[in-house]
């Protein structure tokens, strides 16, 4: 059940909607590559790390980490990586309960029907009506603190053991229909097919996008895996675990671009059309095929529950520090974080219509806090956790927790999150 629940942590909204679209905006194959290079290189063993910190403290991020320094004999004050965990989760869950909106909104869409044109001036008008923007908002924000409020066995366990193999299964067939009618050679071609020179056009901002997409699509560094690590068994085995989490969460972005990039060539679509790739290619996939609507209704449908199962892991740490240090109970905790995540989100369903025009550095509110949290606190926070664990950390205390002896595979994971691993997230 930790597998499932920290593989729907990372499988969401950040592989189906954001992967897609960053690739589309930064020339495809050397994206993905990039990405795939980051994912292995530093995501996987800090990926071993923050597992690793999260089961040995056993409490929540802040309270992990300052039991930890303590037991190490450092400073206290590493406790902050904590906090910043939770607050760049917390920031990205604001923004992200917005996104999580418009897939409830395209349920009514799908139900209805997509029309000849597959709905193509749909979100644009999604997007134009703030009012329905924030009642979606809304919404996604009460299912997401609903399940967060009912704990950790009812709440997630329960919301994750069938969804998310049937997102998987709907996906391949999404990428079979892609397949059949798409432009597939030519879909494959731009997603593996490396062209350097295009994803370095705008400096190394395309660099930054690959790394910043694995950190956000594996959850590290916002306090998620480290919140569920804490519920981790200890005969569980570290290693094995944190590679599953990584394979099915790179597995099912490479099919969603999969399905996504032959549709869009088949039907002549931009692949630089930013957020609103996949609510304006799979709509008019769906409008063509065969049952295209009821295929549509079971992809949102799921879909809602993929970034449910992401949304409630960015809560929960927030959750369980109320819990643990505020001595709230649970239900009321899990209100209080809910309510004021609501709040910050407003100012993201605002970046697209009223407050378009107000931007930072050429950035809406939305594009600020995307920008913020994913390419600058979660790589950092991902640094910081891997000198934690590779300096701060005895190695007898984390070949102890990883259940590795003192061979060649803990000398190499050591080696990865002393020297390799931050010096290579610094350097993007």
């Amino acid at each position: 059940m930790f597998i499932l629940a920290a593989t729907g942590s990372a499988v969401g909204l950040g592989n189906v909607w954001r992967f897609p679209y960053l690739a589309g905006e930064n020339g495809g194959g050397a994206f993905v590559l990039t990405y795939i290079f980051c994912v292995l290189a530093f995501g996987l063993p800090i990926l071993m790390a923050e597992i690793l910190l999260g089961r040995r403290g056993r409490r929540n991020p802040v309270n992990t980490l300052r039991a930890l320094a303590t037991e190490e004999g450092c400073s206290p004050g590493w406790a902050g990586l904590g906090v910043m965990g939770i607050a760049a989760g917390f920031m990205i869950l604001s923004f992200y309960s917005v996104v999580g909106g418009w897939t409830l909104g395209y349920l009514q869409v799908a139900w209805q029907g997509w029309g000849p044109d597959g709905g193509a001036q749909t979100f644009e008008s999604l997007l134009a009506s703030p009012w329905r923007l924030l009642l979606l908002h809304t919404l996604f924000m009460a299912m997401t603190t609903g399940v967060v409020l009912l704990g950790v066995q009812e709440g997630l366990e329960r919301s994750v053991r069938f969804l998310m193999p049937a997102l998987f299964l709907l996906l391949l067939i999404l990428d079979g229909y892609a397949i059949a009618v798409g432009d597939f050679r030519r879909g494959l071609e731009y997603l593996f097919r490396p062209d350097f020179g295009r994803l370095f056009e705008e400096g190394p901002d395309g660099m930054l996008r690959a790394m910043g997409q694995a950190f956000f699509s594996l959850s590290l560094g916002m306090g998620a895996i480290m919140a569920y690590s804490s519920y981790l068994p200890a005969r569980a085995s570290i290693p094995r675990t944190a590679a599953w989490i990584v394979a099915a969460d790179t597995l099912v972005a490479m099919i969603a671009g999969l399905a996504i990039f032959p549709l869009l060539f088949a039907y002549g679509l931009d692949p630089a059309q930013g957020p609103g790739l996949i609510f304006n290619v799979l709509p008019i996939a769906f409008a063509q095929m065969p049952f295209g609507q009821i295929f549509g209704l079971l992809f949102f449908l799921l879909l809602v529950f993929a970034a449910l199962s992401s949304s409630i892991s960015l809560l929960e740490p927030a959750v369980a520090w109320l819990v643990e240090n505020r001595r709230l109970g649970r239900v009321r905790a899990a209100c209080i974080a809910g309510a004021t995540a609501w709040f910050l989100g407003i100012g993201s369903l605002l970046s697209f219509n009223a407050w378009q025009s107000y931007t930072l550095f050429g950035r809406t509110y939305f594009d600020c806090m995307d920008y913020l949290t994913s390419n600058i606190m979660l790589p950092l926070g991902g640094v910081l956790i891997a000198v934690f664990a590779g300096w701060r950390m005895a190695a007898a205390s984390t070949r102890e927790e990883l259940h590795l002896p003192d061979g060649a595979v803990y000398a190499a994971w050591r080696f990865i999150i002393r020297y390799l691993a931050p010096a290579g997230v610094l350097i993007v």
